[in-house]
């Protein structure tokens, strides 16, 4: 059932709304402009009724607020008000809602128009998915990726959970191209991707294609020790699958992996830590590859 948010100071006409939204919706309610932001940004939300006439944040503001989060921008806003005239109704089509609905309500009519706004919601979504996810392997690609990581990164800062890095690569994989041709290769990587995707649950966790024969993992909350074992079971899954391959490492299809665990602060860069990452990569290959080497707290532990 999809998840609508009302957020409205007047809890007679919150009330309301719900009332002619309930059979259809989970609804939920919120009375001020604050308490209304943090709810959007916790839920699943596929539609925001929002009210204009607010004390301390008023709709407008935080219209333009949701439009400039990551994690609320995408979901529709239709604006309920009281007032009349167009230039209120501009202002705020102008910002970003994509509807109005004046008070008092026919309830026929907010039915429509809801459903007609979600329904447009998930055909965009659908879009905006695809659009995410590497064509060949099925997995997040590049871009998700970069939309991701500073959102989880700031998750973690904000939790003080310990957060993960990895990058994983395919070994010898031009090698690998050029003995058994390019469709054979990817097909290597299908594989690959699809046995390291079926290992993760969590949605707070994520792994994607980060270029190539290359793919990127990010783990949330696992400590340093538990996220090591976890790649290096991965690691050793791949070895297993028995692809027949000719390279210096192994007669199977191989991966090196290198990560960092830490725990971030604020002020603190991602991308220092993806650097270690890549570093502890460069590592594995460089002490034979089919191996994992990781960091944790400047310490680098090897597999092997």
């Amino acid at each position: 059932m999809d998840k609508i948010l009302i957020i409205d100071d007047s809890r007679i006409q919150a009330a309301s709304l719900q009332a002619i939204l309930e059979p259809d919706y989970e609804v939920t309610l919120s009375y001020t402009g604050n308490d209304g932001f943090q709810q959007a940004a916790t839920g699943a939300y596929s539609l925001i009724l929002l009210d204009v006439i607010m004390p301390n944040m008023d709709g407008f503001t935080l219209l333009q607020t949701l439009q400039e989060t990551a994690l609320t921008k995408y979901i529709p806003v239709i604006l309920i008000t009281s007032l009349s005239g167009t230039r209120h109704e501009e202002r705020g089509l102008t910002m970003g809602a994509v509807d109005y609905i004046t008070k008092p309500f026919n309830p026929t009519i907010v039915r429509a128009r809801v459903n007609t706004h979600i329904k447009l919601f998930h055909y965009q979504d659908h879009f905006r998915q695809q659009a995410l996810i590497d064509e060949l392997t099925g997995v997040a690609n590049r871009r998700r990726y970069e939309n991701d990581r500073f959102l989880k990164w700031r998750e973690a800062i904000c939790l003080s959970l310990p957060f993960t890095i990895c990058i994983l690569d395919v070994d010898h994989f031009k090698s690998y191209n050029d003995t058994y041709g390019h469709p054979a290769g990817d097909k290597v990587l299908v594989t690959v991707a699809q046995t390291v995707a079926q290992r993760f649950r969590r949605t707070s966790d994520f792994f994607g294609r980060y270029g190539g024969e290359e793919f990127v993992m990010m783990l949330l909350g696992d400590e340093a020790n538990a996220a090591y074992t976890y790649v290096k079971q991965i690691r050793q899954s791949i070895e297993d699958l028995h692809i027949p391959c000719t390279s210096p490492v192994s007669d199977w299809v191989t991966v090196s992996a290198g990560g960092v665990t830490c725990t971030p602060q604020p002020g603190t860069s991602f991308d220092t830590y993806l650097k270690i990452a890549d570093t502890m990569l460069y590592d594995a290959k460089r002490l034979g590859r089919n191996r994992v080497v990781w960091n944790h707290n400047g310490e680098a532990w090897m597999e092997k």
